[in-house]
Protein backbone atom coordinates (compact mmCIF):
# COMPACT_ATOMS: atom_id res chain seq x y z
CA UNK A 1 0.00 0.00 0.00
CA UNK A 2 1.52 3.71 -0.71
CA UNK A 3 4.27 2.24 -3.11
CA UNK A 4 4.84 5.71 -3.54
CA UNK A 5 5.78 6.31 -0.36
CA UNK A 6 9.17 3.91 -0.29
CA UNK A 7 12.40 5.44 0.12
CA UNK A 8 10.64 8.15 1.95
CA UNK A 9 12.79 8.32 5.70
CA UNK A 10 11.35 8.45 8.50
CA UNK A 11 8.87 10.95 7.58
CA UNK A 12 7.37 9.13 5.20
CA UNK A 13 6.77 5.97 7.66
CA UNK A 14 5.11 8.50 9.60
CA UNK A 15 2.62 9.44 6.99
CA UNK A 16 2.07 6.33 6.14
CA UNK A 17 0.83 5.73 9.54
CA UNK A 18 -0.99 9.04 10.44
CA UNK A 19 -4.81 9.10 10.93
CA UNK A 20 -5.51 10.96 7.56
CA UNK A 21 -9.19 9.88 7.47
CA UNK A 22 -10.04 12.82 10.29
CA UNK A 23 -8.33 15.33 7.71
CA UNK A 24 -9.96 17.39 4.65
CA UNK A 25 -7.04 15.20 3.12
CA UNK A 26 -8.91 11.77 3.63
CA UNK A 27 -7.23 8.00 2.90
CA UNK A 28 -3.89 8.01 1.45
CA UNK A 29 -5.73 5.77 -1.23
CA UNK A 30 -7.95 8.72 -1.83
CA UNK A 31 -4.73 11.33 -2.78
CA UNK A 32 -4.82 12.80 -5.83
CA UNK A 33 -1.90 12.18 -8.33
CA UNK A 34 -0.22 15.66 -8.08
CA UNK A 35 -0.14 15.53 -4.44
CA UNK A 36 1.32 11.73 -3.92
CA UNK A 37 3.79 12.98 -7.19
CA UNK A 38 5.18 15.88 -5.51
CA UNK A 39 5.49 14.41 -1.69
CA UNK A 40 7.25 11.51 -3.25
CA UNK A 41 9.63 14.16 -4.60
CA UNK A 42 10.03 15.66 -1.52
CA UNK A 43 10.11 13.23 0.95
CA UNK A 44 13.24 11.71 -1.81
CA UNK A 45 15.24 15.40 -1.17
CA UNK A 46 17.85 15.69 1.01
CA UNK A 47 17.32 19.30 1.36
CA UNK A 48 14.28 21.15 3.32
CA UNK A 49 11.16 20.88 1.81
CA UNK A 50 7.46 20.47 2.83
CA UNK A 51 4.57 20.73 0.43
CA UNK A 52 1.71 22.64 2.09
CA UNK A 53 -2.03 21.05 0.42
CA UNK A 54 -5.27 22.55 -0.15
CA UNK A 55 -7.05 25.49 1.26
CA UNK A 56 -5.51 25.06 5.06
CA UNK A 57 -2.20 24.06 3.86
CA UNK A 58 -1.87 21.06 5.45
CA UNK A 59 1.93 20.25 6.03
CA UNK A 60 3.72 17.27 5.07
CA UNK A 61 7.50 17.21 5.01
CA UNK A 62 10.87 15.30 4.51
CA UNK A 63 13.45 14.04 7.59
CA UNK A 64 15.22 17.32 6.61
CA UNK A 65 12.81 19.80 7.20
CA UNK A 66 12.53 18.59 10.90
CA UNK A 67 16.25 19.98 11.56
CA UNK A 68 13.90 23.51 10.36
CA UNK A 69 11.22 22.72 13.13
CA UNK A 70 13.37 21.80 15.78
CA UNK A 71 11.50 21.19 19.37
CA UNK A 72 8.56 22.52 17.64
CA UNK A 73 5.94 20.19 18.19
CA UNK A 74 4.44 17.67 15.27
CA UNK A 75 3.60 19.42 11.70
CA UNK A 76 2.01 16.91 10.15
CA UNK A 77 -1.11 17.24 8.92
CA UNK A 78 -1.11 21.08 10.49
CA UNK A 79 -2.08 24.37 8.58
CA UNK A 80 0.75 26.11 7.79
CA UNK A 81 -0.05 28.87 9.23
CA UNK A 82 -0.48 27.07 12.97
CA UNK A 83 2.56 25.65 12.45
CA UNK A 84 4.45 29.16 11.97
CA UNK A 85 1.81 31.38 14.16
CA UNK A 86 4.39 33.33 15.24
CA UNK A 87 5.96 34.75 12.19
CA UNK A 88 2.73 34.35 10.24
CA UNK A 89 2.24 38.01 9.53
CA UNK A 90 5.96 37.99 8.04
CA UNK A 91 4.98 35.25 5.34
CA UNK A 92 1.11 34.69 5.18
CA UNK A 93 1.16 37.45 2.24
CA UNK A 94 3.84 35.33 0.14
CA UNK A 95 1.79 32.10 0.84
CA UNK A 96 -0.58 34.19 -0.60
CA UNK A 97 1.14 34.75 -3.28
CA UNK A 98 2.13 31.34 -4.55
CA UNK A 99 -1.38 29.88 -3.95
CA UNK A 100 -2.55 32.54 -6.32
CA UNK A 101 0.08 31.01 -8.77
CA UNK A 102 3.29 33.30 -8.21
CA UNK A 103 6.92 31.59 -7.65
CA UNK A 104 8.39 33.30 -4.56
CA UNK A 105 11.92 33.55 -3.58
CA UNK A 106 13.43 35.36 -1.03
CA UNK A 107 17.35 35.29 0.67
CA UNK A 108 18.39 35.86 4.11
CA UNK A 109 14.78 36.82 4.86
CA UNK A 110 14.95 37.23 8.83
CA UNK A 111 11.78 35.69 11.45
CA UNK A 112 11.28 35.86 14.87
CA UNK A 113 10.25 32.21 15.68
CA UNK A 114 9.53 29.89 18.09
CA UNK A 115 11.28 26.66 18.07
CA UNK A 116 12.75 26.06 21.38
CA UNK A 117 10.78 27.45 24.23
CA UNK A 118 11.15 31.30 23.53
CA UNK A 119 11.68 33.61 20.95
CA UNK A 120 15.06 33.91 18.45
CA UNK A 121 15.75 35.85 15.46
CA UNK A 122 16.81 33.42 12.49
CA UNK A 123 17.35 34.14 8.73
CA UNK A 124 16.09 31.65 5.61
CA UNK A 125 16.48 31.65 2.57
CA UNK A 126 12.98 29.89 0.76
CA UNK A 127 11.12 29.30 -1.88
CA UNK A 128 7.50 29.30 -1.84
CA UNK A 129 6.04 27.22 -5.73
CA UNK A 130 2.53 26.50 -6.36
CA UNK A 131 1.64 22.58 -7.08
CA UNK A 132 -0.67 22.43 -10.42
CA UNK A 133 -2.91 19.50 -11.37
CA UNK A 134 -2.58 19.07 -15.23
CA UNK A 135 -5.51 21.58 -16.17
CA UNK A 136 -3.41 24.60 -14.28
CA UNK A 137 -5.10 24.80 -11.37
CA UNK A 138 -3.02 25.54 -7.99
CA UNK A 139 -4.04 22.99 -5.46
CA UNK A 140 -0.97 23.61 -2.87
CA UNK A 141 3.09 24.60 -2.62
CA UNK A 142 6.11 23.64 -2.18
CA UNK A 143 8.41 25.42 0.32
CA UNK A 144 12.01 24.61 -0.11
CA UNK A 145 14.09 26.21 2.38
CA UNK A 146 17.29 26.48 3.98
CA UNK A 147 18.69 28.16 7.04
CA UNK A 148 20.83 31.09 6.77
CA UNK A 149 21.21 32.13 10.15
CA UNK A 150 24.62 31.36 11.08
CA UNK A 151 26.40 32.69 7.47
CA UNK A 152 24.21 36.02 8.37
CA UNK A 153 25.46 36.34 11.40
CA UNK A 154 29.17 35.91 10.54
CA UNK A 155 28.59 38.16 8.08
CA UNK A 156 27.33 40.89 10.82
CA UNK A 157 29.97 39.91 13.30
CA UNK A 158 32.79 40.65 10.20
CA UNK A 159 31.29 44.02 9.31
CA UNK A 160 31.15 45.55 12.69
CA UNK A 161 34.46 44.40 13.84
CA UNK A 162 35.43 45.99 10.21
CA UNK A 163 33.68 49.01 11.02
CA UNK A 164 35.20 49.29 14.29
CA UNK A 165 38.43 48.64 13.01
CA UNK A 166 38.36 51.60 10.77
CA UNK A 167 36.75 53.87 13.18
CA UNK A 168 39.30 53.38 15.98
CA UNK A 169 42.50 52.99 13.20
CA UNK A 170 43.54 56.67 13.99
CA UNK A 171 43.10 57.29 17.58
CA UNK A 172 45.39 58.51 19.86
CA UNK A 173 43.41 58.66 22.69
CA UNK A 174 42.31 55.65 24.89
CA UNK A 175 39.32 57.22 26.11
CA UNK A 176 38.79 58.38 22.21
CA UNK A 177 38.84 54.62 21.88
CA UNK A 178 36.55 53.41 24.55
CA UNK A 179 33.83 56.25 23.91
CA UNK A 180 33.71 54.95 20.02
CA UNK A 181 33.63 51.04 20.72
CA UNK A 182 30.96 50.92 23.61
CA UNK A 183 28.62 53.43 21.72
CA UNK A 184 28.92 51.41 18.78
CA UNK A 185 27.85 48.27 20.58
CA UNK A 186 25.29 50.11 22.40
CA UNK A 187 23.90 51.31 18.69
CA UNK A 188 24.48 47.62 17.30
CA UNK A 189 23.09 45.89 19.59
CA UNK A 190 20.78 47.77 21.14
CA UNK A 191 21.70 48.15 24.44
CA UNK A 192 20.92 49.80 27.39
CA UNK A 193 24.14 50.49 28.59
CA UNK A 194 27.98 49.38 27.80
CA UNK A 195 31.13 49.87 29.93
CA UNK A 196 34.72 49.17 29.60
CA UNK A 197 36.76 48.73 33.76
CA UNK A 198 40.30 48.52 34.16
CA UNK A 199 40.80 46.10 37.73
CA UNK A 200 43.06 47.38 40.05
CA UNK A 201 45.91 44.67 41.28
CA UNK A 202 43.80 43.31 44.14
CA UNK A 203 41.50 42.06 41.64
CA UNK A 204 38.20 43.59 43.54
CA UNK A 205 38.25 47.21 42.97
CA UNK A 206 37.68 48.78 39.24
CA UNK A 207 37.59 51.91 37.76
CA UNK A 208 34.86 52.49 34.27
CA UNK A 209 36.76 54.45 32.12
CA UNK A 210 34.94 54.49 29.62
CA UNK A 211 31.12 53.83 28.78
CA UNK A 212 27.85 54.56 26.23
CA UNK A 213 24.24 54.92 27.51
CA UNK A 214 21.28 54.87 25.45
CA UNK A 215 18.69 57.74 26.33
CA UNK A 216 17.01 57.49 29.82
CA UNK A 217 20.24 55.47 31.17
CA UNK A 218 22.38 56.28 33.71
CA UNK A 219 26.14 56.75 33.05
CA UNK A 220 28.60 54.23 34.65
CA UNK A 221 31.55 56.26 35.24
CA UNK A 222 33.28 55.55 38.61
CA UNK A 223 34.80 52.95 41.08
CA UNK A 224 32.92 49.65 42.29
CA UNK A 225 33.82 46.84 44.37
CA UNK A 226 33.52 43.14 42.29
CA UNK A 227 32.49 41.50 45.69
CA UNK A 228 29.51 44.18 46.03
CA UNK A 229 27.82 42.35 42.65
CA UNK A 230 27.72 39.23 44.34
CA UNK A 231 29.54 35.52 45.23
CA UNK A 232 28.63 34.40 41.21
CA UNK A 233 30.43 37.81 40.06
CA UNK A 234 33.17 37.58 41.66
CA UNK A 235 33.69 33.81 41.14
CA UNK A 236 33.12 33.72 37.39
CA UNK A 237 35.32 36.83 36.45
CA UNK A 238 38.26 35.87 38.47
CA UNK A 239 38.30 32.65 37.20
CA UNK A 240 38.15 34.18 33.71
CA UNK A 241 34.53 32.98 32.73
CA UNK A 242 31.68 35.73 31.43
CA UNK A 243 28.92 36.69 33.95
CA UNK A 244 25.68 36.30 31.92
CA UNK A 245 22.33 37.17 33.74
CA UNK A 246 19.05 38.04 31.78
CA UNK A 247 17.24 38.93 34.83
CA UNK A 248 18.97 39.74 38.24
CA UNK A 249 15.85 39.97 39.90
CA UNK A 250 15.12 36.28 39.46
CA UNK A 251 18.44 35.07 39.23
CA UNK A 252 20.35 36.61 41.92
CA UNK A 253 19.79 37.45 45.61
CA UNK A 254 17.84 40.38 46.71
CA UNK A 255 20.77 41.90 48.01
CA UNK A 256 23.12 40.83 45.44
CA UNK A 257 20.13 42.25 42.74
CA UNK A 258 19.85 45.50 44.19
CA UNK A 259 23.89 46.47 43.12
CA UNK A 260 22.71 45.82 39.54
CA UNK A 261 19.64 47.83 39.85
CA UNK A 262 20.58 50.45 41.61
CA UNK A 263 23.14 51.12 38.24
CA UNK A 264 19.93 50.71 36.25
CA UNK A 265 21.31 47.24 35.02
CA UNK A 266 18.89 43.85 35.10
CA UNK A 267 20.13 41.50 32.53
CA UNK A 268 24.12 41.91 31.84
CA UNK A 269 27.30 39.91 29.81
CA UNK A 270 30.28 41.06 32.22
CA UNK A 271 33.08 39.66 29.87
CA UNK A 272 36.76 39.16 31.71
CA UNK A 273 40.45 39.86 30.00
CA UNK A 274 42.82 37.79 31.71
CA UNK A 275 46.40 38.93 31.12
CA UNK A 276 49.63 37.35 32.49
CA UNK A 277 47.66 35.35 34.71
CA UNK A 278 45.21 37.81 36.55
CA UNK A 279 42.17 39.40 36.14
CA UNK A 280 42.95 42.96 34.06
CA UNK A 281 40.03 44.23 32.54
CA UNK A 282 36.35 43.70 32.32
CA UNK A 283 33.58 44.87 28.69
CA UNK A 284 30.31 45.12 29.96
CA UNK A 285 27.04 45.21 27.77
CA UNK A 286 23.85 45.65 29.65
CA UNK A 287 19.89 46.05 29.34
CA UNK A 288 17.37 47.69 31.87
CA UNK A 289 14.51 45.32 31.13
CA UNK A 290 15.20 40.95 31.45
CA UNK A 291 16.79 39.87 28.09
CA UNK A 292 17.97 36.62 26.50
CA UNK A 293 21.45 36.60 25.41
CA UNK A 294 21.93 35.35 22.25
CA UNK A 295 25.17 33.62 21.19
CA UNK A 296 26.10 36.00 18.44
CA UNK A 297 25.90 38.33 21.04
CA UNK A 298 28.13 36.81 23.75
CA UNK A 299 30.70 35.94 20.81
CA UNK A 300 30.64 39.32 19.83
CA UNK A 301 31.36 41.00 23.31
CA UNK A 302 34.32 38.38 23.72
CA UNK A 303 36.19 39.33 20.50
CA UNK A 304 35.55 42.84 20.88
CA UNK A 305 37.01 43.19 24.78
CA UNK A 306 40.38 41.74 23.27
CA UNK A 307 40.13 44.27 20.27
CA UNK A 308 39.81 47.14 22.46
CA UNK A 309 42.32 46.14 25.27
CA UNK A 310 44.89 46.01 22.05
CA UNK A 311 43.68 49.45 20.46
CA UNK A 312 44.35 50.71 24.44
CA UNK A 313 48.18 49.42 24.42
CA UNK A 314 48.50 50.46 21.17
CA UNK A 315 47.63 53.84 21.92
CA UNK A 316 49.63 53.71 25.55
CA UNK A 317 52.51 52.46 23.45
CA UNK A 318 52.70 55.17 21.22
CA UNK A 319 52.36 58.16 24.25
CA UNK A 320 54.85 56.38 26.27
CA UNK A 321 57.29 56.16 22.97
CA UNK A 322 56.47 60.21 22.68
CA UNK A 323 56.78 60.52 26.31
CA UNK A 324 60.43 59.16 26.41
CA UNK A 325 61.90 60.57 23.57
CA UNK A 326 60.99 64.07 25.04
CA UNK A 327 62.65 62.78 28.14
CA UNK A 328 65.56 61.59 26.85
CA UNK A 329 66.42 64.91 24.77
CA UNK A 330 65.40 66.95 28.15
CA UNK A 331 68.25 64.30 29.88
CA UNK A 332 70.92 64.80 27.27
CA UNK A 333 70.62 68.21 27.27
CA UNK A 334 71.22 68.54 31.11
CA UNK A 335 71.72 64.77 32.37
CA UNK A 336 74.05 63.28 30.01
CA UNK A 337 74.81 60.25 32.92
CA UNK A 338 71.51 59.50 32.58
CA UNK A 339 71.37 58.64 28.80
CA UNK A 340 72.17 54.78 29.57
CA UNK A 341 68.92 54.65 31.60
CA UNK A 342 66.46 56.54 29.12
CA UNK A 343 67.77 54.57 26.86
CA UNK A 344 66.70 51.19 28.17
CA UNK A 345 63.68 52.82 28.95
CA UNK A 346 62.60 53.78 25.30
CA UNK A 347 63.96 50.35 24.01
CA UNK A 348 61.30 48.75 26.56
CA UNK A 349 58.77 51.22 25.43
CA UNK A 350 59.60 50.37 21.53
CA UNK A 351 59.15 46.56 22.20
CA UNK A 352 55.64 47.10 23.86
CA UNK A 353 54.91 49.51 20.56
CA UNK A 354 55.95 46.61 18.18
CA UNK A 355 53.77 43.72 20.41
CA UNK A 356 50.63 46.17 20.27
CA UNK A 357 51.08 46.84 16.09
CA UNK A 358 51.83 42.82 15.89
CA UNK A 359 48.64 42.41 17.77
CA UNK A 360 46.47 44.93 15.49
CA UNK A 361 48.20 43.37 12.11
CA UNK A 362 47.37 39.82 13.01
CA UNK A 363 44.05 41.01 13.46
CA UNK A 364 43.68 42.78 9.94
CA UNK A 365 45.11 39.39 8.12
CA UNK A 366 42.72 37.37 9.69
CA UNK A 367 39.85 39.65 8.91
CA UNK A 368 41.05 39.34 5.04
CA UNK A 369 41.80 35.71 5.30
CA UNK A 370 38.20 35.17 6.51
CA UNK A 371 36.55 37.65 4.37
CA UNK A 372 38.06 35.92 1.37
CA UNK A 373 37.35 32.70 2.51
CA UNK A 374 33.42 33.99 3.22
CA UNK A 375 33.68 34.84 -0.20
CA UNK A 376 34.58 31.70 -1.43
CA UNK A 377 32.34 29.65 0.63
CA UNK A 378 29.27 31.27 -0.43
CA UNK A 379 29.57 30.39 -3.89
CA UNK A 380 29.84 27.28 -3.30
CA UNK A 381 26.75 27.22 -0.77
CA UNK A 382 25.06 28.45 -2.82
CA UNK A 383 26.08 26.47 -6.23
CA UNK A 384 25.52 23.68 -3.58
CA UNK A 385 21.71 24.94 -3.03
CA UNK A 386 20.78 25.30 -6.92
CA UNK A 387 22.24 21.22 -7.31
CA UNK A 388 20.34 19.89 -4.91
CA UNK A 389 17.01 21.48 -6.53
CA UNK A 390 15.25 18.50 -8.30
CA UNK A 391 14.89 17.83 -11.93
CA UNK A 392 17.67 20.16 -12.49
CA UNK A 393 18.92 19.82 -16.01
CA UNK A 394 22.48 18.41 -16.92
CA UNK A 395 23.61 21.39 -18.47
CA UNK A 396 22.60 23.92 -15.20
CA UNK A 397 24.19 20.63 -13.22
CA UNK A 398 27.74 21.33 -15.03
CA UNK A 399 27.80 24.85 -15.04
CA UNK A 400 27.41 24.86 -10.88
CA UNK A 401 29.97 22.04 -10.75
CA UNK A 402 32.44 23.72 -12.87
CA UNK A 403 31.63 27.07 -10.88
CA UNK A 404 32.12 24.92 -7.55
CA UNK A 405 35.78 23.14 -8.46
CA UNK A 406 36.75 26.88 -9.68
CA UNK A 407 36.15 27.91 -6.51
CA UNK A 408 38.38 25.19 -4.69
CA UNK A 409 41.06 26.45 -7.07
CA UNK A 410 41.09 30.03 -6.15
CA UNK A 411 40.82 28.85 -2.71
CA UNK A 412 43.92 26.43 -3.05
CA UNK A 413 45.79 29.53 -5.31
CA UNK A 414 44.75 31.60 -2.08
CA UNK A 415 46.28 29.26 0.34
CA UNK A 416 49.06 28.85 -1.73
CA UNK A 417 49.54 33.09 -1.32
CA UNK A 418 49.45 32.84 2.00
CA UNK A 419 52.01 30.06 2.90
CA UNK A 420 54.19 31.78 0.31
CA UNK A 421 53.66 34.85 2.60
CA UNK A 422 54.50 33.19 5.63
CA UNK A 423 57.27 31.29 4.05
CA UNK A 424 55.58 27.70 4.96
CA UNK A 425 55.31 26.52 1.97
CA UNK A 426 56.87 23.27 0.84
CA UNK A 427 59.12 24.09 -2.30
CA UNK A 428 61.02 21.76 -4.28
CA UNK A 429 64.22 23.57 -5.15
CA UNK A 430 66.32 22.51 -7.73
CA UNK A 431 69.43 23.56 -10.25
CA UNK A 432 68.32 24.78 -13.87
CA UNK A 433 69.51 27.48 -15.92
CA UNK A 434 67.59 30.64 -15.51
CA UNK A 435 67.82 32.00 -19.02
CA UNK A 436 65.90 29.31 -20.86
CA UNK A 437 62.72 29.59 -18.43
CA UNK A 438 62.86 33.35 -18.79
CA UNK A 439 62.54 33.31 -22.68
CA UNK A 440 59.86 31.15 -22.46
CA UNK A 441 57.85 33.73 -19.68
CA UNK A 442 58.86 36.43 -22.26
CA UNK A 443 57.37 34.72 -24.82
CA UNK A 444 54.27 33.56 -23.54
CA UNK A 445 53.41 37.25 -21.78
CA UNK A 446 54.55 39.17 -24.89
CA UNK A 447 51.70 37.14 -26.89
CA UNK A 448 49.62 37.54 -24.06
CA UNK A 449 49.98 41.59 -23.37
CA UNK A 450 49.18 42.79 -26.93
CA UNK A 451 50.75 44.86 -29.41
CA UNK A 452 50.72 47.87 -27.26
CA UNK A 453 53.11 46.73 -24.93
CA UNK A 454 56.78 45.54 -25.74
CA UNK A 455 58.63 42.84 -24.09
CA UNK A 456 62.48 43.28 -24.27
CA UNK A 457 64.28 40.42 -23.15
CA UNK A 458 67.89 40.96 -21.77
CA UNK A 459 69.98 37.94 -20.64
CA UNK A 460 73.74 37.46 -20.19
CA UNK A 461 76.23 35.32 -22.97
CA UNK A 462 77.08 32.86 -20.62
CA UNK A 463 74.49 30.40 -18.86
CA UNK A 464 73.39 31.13 -15.10
CA UNK A 465 72.15 28.85 -13.00
CA UNK A 466 70.13 29.00 -9.82
CA UNK A 467 68.57 26.66 -6.99
CA UNK A 468 64.58 27.61 -6.31
CA UNK A 469 61.51 25.95 -7.08
CA UNK A 470 60.91 26.23 -10.91
CA UNK A 471 56.92 26.63 -10.53
CA UNK A 472 56.86 29.02 -7.61
CA UNK A 473 59.32 31.20 -9.79
CA UNK A 474 57.55 31.86 -12.54
CA UNK A 475 54.76 32.24 -10.46
CA UNK A 476 56.26 34.94 -9.00
CA UNK A 477 58.22 36.44 -12.47
CA UNK A 478 54.55 36.62 -14.05
CA UNK A 479 52.95 37.96 -11.06
CA UNK A 480 55.69 40.60 -11.13
CA UNK A 481 55.26 41.36 -15.11
CA UNK A 482 51.83 41.27 -14.91
CA UNK A 483 51.59 44.12 -12.03
CA UNK A 484 53.93 46.16 -14.53
CA UNK A 485 51.69 45.35 -17.77
CA UNK A 486 48.82 46.82 -15.19
CA UNK A 487 50.86 49.62 -14.34
CA UNK A 488 51.14 50.98 -17.92
CA UNK A 489 47.41 50.79 -18.52
CA UNK A 490 48.08 48.70 -21.18
CA UNK A 491 50.23 50.35 -23.03
CA UNK A 492 54.02 50.67 -22.55
CA UNK A 493 57.76 48.95 -22.92
CA UNK A 494 58.05 45.64 -20.02
CA UNK A 495 61.73 45.00 -19.81
CA UNK A 496 62.77 40.98 -18.40
CA UNK A 497 66.35 41.55 -17.30
CA UNK A 498 69.02 38.61 -16.11
CA UNK A 499 72.30 39.36 -14.68
CA UNK A 500 74.73 36.76 -12.95
CA UNK A 501 77.20 37.13 -10.10
CA UNK A 502 76.12 39.71 -8.20
CA UNK A 503 75.82 40.47 -4.64
CA UNK A 504 73.08 40.94 -2.39
CA UNK A 505 72.31 44.66 -1.51
CA UNK A 506 71.57 45.28 2.29
CA UNK A 507 68.00 45.50 2.00
CA UNK A 508 64.95 46.24 5.01
CA UNK A 509 68.37 46.89 7.16
CA UNK A 510 69.40 43.21 7.52
CA UNK A 511 73.28 42.42 7.00
CA UNK A 512 74.31 41.65 3.90
CA UNK A 513 74.42 38.02 2.74
CA UNK A 514 77.92 36.32 1.17
CA UNK A 515 77.70 34.59 -2.06
CA UNK A 516 76.93 35.30 -5.28
CA UNK A 517 73.41 35.91 -6.61
CA UNK A 518 71.29 35.59 -9.66
CA UNK A 519 69.48 39.53 -10.25
CA UNK A 520 65.93 39.00 -12.36
CA UNK A 521 64.79 42.19 -13.10
CA UNK A 522 61.14 43.53 -14.55
CA UNK A 523 60.65 47.19 -15.60
CA UNK A 524 57.36 48.83 -16.58
CA UNK A 525 57.25 52.19 -17.55
CA UNK A 526 54.13 52.95 -15.75
CA UNK A 527 53.03 55.41 -13.35
CA UNK A 528 55.30 54.14 -10.39
CA UNK A 529 54.81 53.86 -6.77
CA UNK A 530 54.58 56.80 -4.49
CA UNK A 531 57.14 56.76 -1.98
CA UNK A 532 54.67 56.55 0.90
CA UNK A 533 53.40 53.13 -0.20
CA UNK A 534 56.71 51.71 -0.52
CA UNK A 535 57.27 50.38 2.63
CA UNK A 536 53.58 48.32 2.78
CA UNK A 537 53.35 47.11 -0.96
CA UNK A 538 54.60 43.47 0.53
CA UNK A 539 52.28 43.98 3.35
CA UNK A 540 49.43 40.71 2.81
CA UNK A 541 46.04 41.86 1.18
CA UNK A 542 47.72 45.45 0.35
CA UNK A 543 47.04 46.44 -3.21
CA UNK A 544 47.22 50.22 -4.92
CA UNK A 545 45.12 48.71 -7.52
CA UNK A 546 41.33 49.47 -7.85
CA UNK A 547 38.76 47.36 -5.21
CA UNK A 548 37.61 44.15 -7.13
CA UNK A 549 41.45 44.36 -9.14
CA UNK A 550 43.46 42.53 -6.95
CA UNK A 551 43.75 40.60 -4.18
CA UNK A 552 46.77 41.79 -2.40
CA UNK A 553 48.86 38.79 -2.06
CA UNK A 554 50.88 38.49 -5.59
CA UNK A 555 53.90 40.65 -3.70
CA UNK A 556 53.57 39.13 -0.76
CA UNK A 557 54.24 35.63 -2.74
CA UNK A 558 57.11 37.09 -4.45
CA UNK A 559 58.37 38.49 -0.88
CA UNK A 560 57.75 34.93 0.87
CA UNK A 561 59.35 32.99 -2.22
CA UNK A 562 62.55 35.21 -2.39
CA UNK A 563 63.22 35.03 1.49
CA UNK A 564 62.19 31.00 1.61
CA UNK A 565 64.72 30.62 -1.28
CA UNK A 566 67.54 32.34 0.68
CA UNK A 567 67.50 34.94 -1.48
CA UNK A 568 65.16 38.94 -1.10
CA UNK A 569 63.08 40.93 -3.40
CA UNK A 570 64.44 45.25 -4.01
CA UNK A 571 61.85 47.57 -5.55
CA UNK A 572 62.87 51.27 -7.31
CA UNK A 573 60.01 53.30 -8.54
CA UNK A 574 59.77 57.05 -9.58
CA UNK A 575 56.83 58.15 -9.87
CA UNK A 576 55.49 58.84 -12.95
CA UNK A 577 58.53 57.26 -14.94
CA UNK A 578 58.36 53.73 -13.79
CA UNK A 579 59.32 51.15 -11.48
CA UNK A 580 61.87 47.82 -11.05
CA UNK A 581 61.19 44.56 -8.59
CA UNK A 582 64.33 43.13 -8.60
CA UNK A 583 64.11 38.98 -7.53
CA UNK A 584 67.68 37.97 -6.01
CA UNK A 585 68.24 34.63 -6.11
CA UNK A 586 71.49 32.19 -5.35
CA UNK A 587 73.47 31.08 -7.91
CA UNK A 588 74.90 28.18 -8.92
CA UNK A 589 77.78 26.56 -10.68
CA UNK A 590 76.51 24.43 -13.81
CA UNK A 591 76.12 20.51 -12.90
CA UNK A 592 78.31 18.50 -13.52
CA UNK A 593 77.90 16.48 -16.57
Amino acid sequence: MAKWLDGGGLMAERIRNHDWAATTLGPLQHWPDPLKTSLALCLASRFPQAVLWGPDLLTLHNDAFSQILEQKPSALGIPFRAVWQEAWADIGHMANRALAGEAVYIEDFPLVIDRNGSPERAYFTFCYSPIRDHDGKVLGMLDTVTETTASVLANQRLKFLDDLGRAVADATDPDQILATTTRMLVEHLQLSSCAYAVMEPDEDGFTICGDAVAPGSPHLLGRYRLQDFGKLALGRLRSGLPLVIQDNLSELSPEEAATFQAIGITATICMPLIKGGRLTALMAIHDKAPREWTHYEQALISEVTERSWAHVQRVKAHAEVREAMAALEALNATLEQRVDERTSQLLHTEAVLRQAQKLEAIGQLTGGVAHDFNNLLTIIRSSLHFLQRPNLDAQRRERYLKTMSDTVDRGTRLTGQLLAFARRQALSPQVFEVGPRLEAMADMLDTATGARIQVELQLPQAPCHIRADLNQLETAVINLMLNGRDAMAGEGTLQLRLQADQHLPTLRGQAPQPGQFAAISVSDSGVGIAAELLERIFDPFFTTKAPGEGTGLGLSQVFGFAKQSGGDVQVNSVPGQGTTFTLYLPQEPPPEA
